[in-house]
């Protein structure tokens, strides 16, 4: 649309005009919010799985200290 016909439009069709772009415009709007917000979801997932891997590693039983764990020595008394 010329600038020249928005001239010949009157007030009224002026406000309809502007109604229907400013709604149209939230359409897209939100459309596209949708879009990002769904690709922010994929992405954050690998966040997650970053962070989970970050965690600190829980230390293993070396297969010696198996046998020793369940065997509690006591201290021996010394002699005086």
């Amino acid at each position: 649309m010329a600038k020249n016909d928005l001239d010949l439009l009157s007030i009224e069709e002026l406000a309809a005009l502007r109604e229907n772009a400013t709604d149209k415009l939230l359409e897209k709007v939100s459309a596209r919010r949708a879009e990002l917000e769904a690709e922010l979801e994929k992405l954050a997932q690998y966040d997650r799985l970053t962070k989970k891997s970050q965690a600190a590693p829980v230390a293993k039983a070396k297969k010696g200290d198996e046998k020793n764990r369940d065997e509690v020595k006591e201290p021996v008394a010394k002699a005086a």
